[in-house]
Order: C-alpha cells, then sequence, then structure tokens
C-alpha cells in the first residue's frame, strides 16, 4: 500500500503540482510565490502520509484541493500581512467561500495562465524564467531544473532566489497582460515552452534522450494558452509543432533505450490521432497573415509525419523551408541541418563537403552532433577510419549518455567492418 500511494503521489505531483501552486498564489500574491510551494509540498507529503496509513482515496485530487483549500484558510488568519492582500483583491468578505471559489476548475485555469506570465514576465532573463516555469508549474526539484538546464543545482538555487526576489520586490501583478503588453510577453511565453519542450525532446543530461515529463508539461501548458488566446496563430503553430514530434516518441528508442535513427525508425509506432492534432492546429495557424519560426518548424514536421517512408520524404520542400527558417532566425543548427538534408539531394559527398565548413563555425565546436554526423557519413561511404576518428572526436564533446552509447556502438560497428574487410 505504501510503495502504490508513493507512485500515486509522485504522479499527482507532476501533475497537480502547478495548478495548486497557481492558486494558491492566487491566494497569496506573487509576493509570497515560495508560501505558495510550501503549502503544496506539505499538502503533497500529507497526502504520502496519510494514504499509506489509510488508503487511497476514492477522489485523490479532490482529497488533495481539500487540504490545501484548508491550509491556506488556516495560513490567512495566522498572518495579518496577506489579510491586506486580499482586501485589495476582494478576497476578505468571506475568505473560506472565496478559497473555495478560486478553486473552481475555470478559476485554476486562469490562475496557471496568470502564472505562466508571471514566470515569463520579461524583466527576468529567460534562464530565471525557465527555471522558474520548471519549478512552479511542472513540480521540479532543484536537482531535477539543474540536469534539465545543464547547469549545477547551486545555480539553479541563485537563479531562483534572484527571480523571485525581484517579483516580491517590483511587485509583479498577477494577471494576463492586455493590448500591446500581451504581444511581447507571448513572445517570451511562447520561447520558454519551446525552449522547455526541446530540452525534454533530446535530453542533454542523463540516462535517457527524452524527458516525456518535460514534453508533456510543455504541450498541457501550450495548449492551456492555445485554448484562451484562440486566434493567436503563433501558438496554435507552436502546439501543432509540439504533436508531430510528440507523435514520433515511440520510435526514437528501441526496447532497450537505445537510440533509433530517424531513417530507421518504424513508422507504424508513429501516433496517427497525435499527427492528425497536429495537422489541425497548422491548417488553424495558417489563417494570420504573419509567418514565424514556428510555423516553418511545423511545417517541417508535418511533411515528415505524413511521408509514408523515409525515402518518399519530400526532401527539396524540407531544405527550403530550412532555407526560410535560416533567413528568419538565423542559427548554425539550421545550418548543420541544410547540410544533412543536402546528402539526400545531392549525395553524401557534398553533404560532407558542407559539413566540414561549418567546423569553421566557432558556435558550433563544441556542438557533438556536428562530428557524429561526420561519422555516420564517412561509415556509409565506407570510410571506417575516418568515421571512428569522428566519433570518437563526437564523445570528447560530452554528448548524453544515451547519444554517447549510440557512437560507442557505431565505432565497434566501424571496428568490426575494418577487420573483416582487411
Amino acid at each position: 500500500m505504501a510503495k502504490k500511494s508513493e507512485q500515486l503521489v509522485e504522479h499527482l505531483f507532476r501533475t497537480e503540482y502547478g495548478k495548486l501552486v497557481a492558486t494558491m498564489t492566487r491566494i497569496f500574491g506573487t509576493s509570497h510565490i515560495q508560501l505558495a510551494e510550501d503549502i503544496v509540498q506539505e499538502t503533497l507529503i500529507s497526502a504520502l502520509d496519510h494514504w499509506s496509513i489509510e488508503g487511497i482515496p476514492s477522489n485523490p485530487v479532490g482529497w488533495l484541493v481539500q487540504v490545501a483549500k484548508r491550509k491556506a484558510l488556516n495560513e490567512l488568519k495566522r498572518n495579518k500581512m496577506m489579510q491586506k492582500h486580499h482586501q485589495s483583491g476582494g478576497l476578505s468578505q468571506d475568505p473560506s467561500y472565496q478559497i473555495g471559489a478560486v478553486f473552481l476548475q475555470d478559476e485554476i485555469k486562469d490562475s496557471q495562465l496568470r502564472m505562466i506570465f508571471t514566470c515569463c514576465h520579461p524583466s527576468l532573463n529567460v534562464e530565471s524564467q525557465i527555471a522558474l516555469t520548471l519549478k512552479t508549474l511542472c513540480g521540479f526539484g532543484i536537482r531535477e531544473v539543474a540536469n534539465a538546464l545543464l547547469t549545477t543545482e547551486s545555480t539553479i538555487n541563485k537563479r531562483l532566489y534572484r527571480a523571485k526576489a525581484s517579483i516580491r520586490e517590483s511587485n509583479l501583478p498577477f494577471c494576463i497582460p492586455q493590448g500591446k503588453e500581451l504581444e511581447s510577453r507571448l513572445e517570451s511565453v511562447s520561447l520558454t515552452l519551446y525552449l522547455l519542450f526541446n530540452e525534454g525532446y533530446n535530453a542533454t543530461i542523463g540516462g535517457t534522450l527524452i524527458q516525456k515529463e518535460l514534453c508533456l508539461e510543455a504541450v498541457r501548458l501550450t495548449k492551456l494558452l492555445v485554448d484562451y488566446f484562440e486566434e493567436n496563430q503563433k501558438l496554435c503553430a507552436l502546439l501543432s509543432l509540439m504533436c508531430f514530434h510528440t507523435a514520433r516518441f515511440e520510435a526514437r528508442l528501441d526496447d532497450h533505450g537505445a537510440i533509433v535513427l530517424f531513417e530507421d525508425q518504424n513508422r507504424m509506432l508513429w501516433n496517427k490521432e497525435l499527427i492528425n492534432i497536429g495537422m489541425l492546429y497548422l491548417k488553424k495557424s495558417m489563417h494570420g497573415q504573419s509567418l514565424s519560426a514556428y510555423h516553418i518548424e511545423a511545417s517541417i514536421g508535418a511533411e515528415h509525419c505524413l511521408a509514408e517512408s523515409f525515402e518518399t520524404t519530400n526532401w527539396q520542400n524540407i531544405y527550403n523551408y530550412y532555407k526560410l527558417l535560416g533567413k528568419l532566425k538565423p542559427n548554425p543548427i539550421i545550418q548543420l541541418n541544410l547540410a544533412i538534408i543536402q546528402s539526400k539531394l545531392e549525395g553524401i559527398e557534398t553533404s560532407l563537403t558542407s559539413l566540414n565548413k561549418l567546423t569553421k563555425n566557432k558556435a558550433l565546436k563544441n556542438y557533438h552532433l556536428l562530428p557524429a554526423t561526420q561519422g555516420i557519413f564517412n561509415m556509409k561511404l565506407g570510410n571506417y577510419k575516418k568515421a571512428i576518428a569522428y566519433l570518437h572526436e563526437a564523445q570528447k564533446l560530452r554528448p548524453s549518455l544515451t547519444e554517447n552509447k549510440f557512437i560507442e556502438e557505431k565505432i565497434l560497428e566501424c571496428n568490426t567492418l575494418l577487420s573483416t574487410s582487411s
């Protein structure tokens, strides 16, 4: 029973933590985000203690809500300082009634939207925005945030401390901005969720290539925004992009957690329902006049998902999309992708020439996927000694554990092929 309740609490920590923290912040104000987190953590600890002894209730989420409401009310009664916040927010006439209203489903969603904009306030730098989003909206611990952002726990603690201090001192409004401010803030919010999804999709640290929970939280939060800002084409394009990538999860790794190259993926494992949803949002995103990077990346994802096989993929369309993407946001990674796709249009030798030119780009100096690609392409041409040298170079650039294992397997394969051909 204890193990089962522990697993459930861990699951609820992921799915309900952000909702509860957002709701508590609505009650106490942005100056007391830490208090909101503390109460939610206490609620989850209480669940673990009670459920392991008394059994899991029929409605676990309802149980959490009731306990959180009670703890919030007790805190308000104890803390006179926060009564002023309540009076200004119109929550002082009948605290128990007002708190109950804040926990209604529509109000919880509204609180989450407010929390997204608070975490992504332009007064905070992007690193702090992502760290705060992971911590308060996704329920990640300090170590998990550090792992996700490829930094130290000490750095994350400092970022969070500075971010919360800035929110507290600036007394940032817990609200959804309007008018021109909304447009600029949505840029920041979209970028944060985009980077959050990317970190989960190609995890830079840890024992697996995909951190699904990061991706699914990014999808959930983006969907929440899309439902609220129905006419925002950029958000629709971003959600479409996430759907196309998420649809391919099950095919990216084999049964042992090893990487499966895109060309070798079993397309029967791709989630057709998610692909269809992605197509719906992509079509919806095209109703506007402006074209964003999210539109182009989603269109690339659609080309891949709609192709019946790797061989029948329209590589020319994809190449053209990347060229357009490179004009919208010049980026060395886009140049790398263009060089890779070039192999499908003009051959591997031409692609290797382009990849060799990219080695002079300082921004790619420590990017392991450049020498790894050079290694794989040389391997396909039968240049096994060259391939091994490039693959060893990729290993020195600290790829993730899963990627390093894949590279190691390719080196062994090259050595085997060398010994059999000699």
